[in-house]
């Protein structure tokens, strides 16, 4: 069965061969959300931009996975996280947003180049994540920034719980929960 000619569809793109409308939808919607922060992530970190364009082709929701190697407990793990997570105003309360973060683990579950993936949110989101499938990491800390300027998930005044998924075959996913993990993508993704 092929879906309806102007269903909502989801794409996923390298960030920087991102086309130039859907780049300035994005940034409209990150600008938005997050007046003040710039638009685009750190190269280093490999970004790639899933959209959820609605009926009518305009970016209705916008994520971006993220990749790198994080070491934790004498082993390195190929880890991805999600950023930037945003569903245009007037789409809101349509699953948008749901559908795509859905999708992102979907795509990172089925990437044999994922051992691991971990973000942190909002505590207030934190079912909305978990509807997606992610799971609650309790206690667990993400640090980011850089070893000079540290930015923790447990900050004073940062409400940030932690969420992951576990895709590969051999990773422990107990060796998480409780867990100060380093991230350290640098100051342009102080975490993810």
């Amino acid at each position: 069965m092929s879906p309806a000619p102007h269903a909502a569809t989801v794409l996923t793109y390298a960030e920087a061969e991102l086309p130039a409308g859907l780049a300035a939808q994005v940034a409209a919607l990150e600008a938005q959300a997050w007046p003040g922060a710039g638009a685009g992530h750190d190269p280093a970190l490999a970004p790639r931009v899933m959209l959820l364009l609605d009926e009518d082709g305009t970016v209705a929701a916008s994520l971006a996975l993220l990749h790198k190697p994080v070491r934790h407990e004498g082993r390195t793990y190929r880890a991805a996280g999600l950023s930037a997570v945003v569903t245009r105003d007037t789409a809101r309360g349509r699953g948008y947003g749901g559908r795509l973060v859905a999708a992102a683990r979907a795509a990172l579950a089925a990437d044999p180049a994922v051992d691991l993936v971990l973000f942190s949110c909002d505590r207030p989101l934190v079912p909305f994540y978990e509807a997606a499938g992610f799971t609650r990491l309790p206690g667990t800390v993400l640090v980011g920034g850089t070893p000079e300027e540290p930015l923790a998930t447990d900050a004073p005044g940062f409400a940030k719980e932690v969420l992951a998924d576990f895709p590969g075959p051999d990773t422990d996913a107990a060796a998480f929960a409780g867990a100060r993990i380093a991230l350290y993508p640098g100051l342009v993704d102080r975490l993810w």
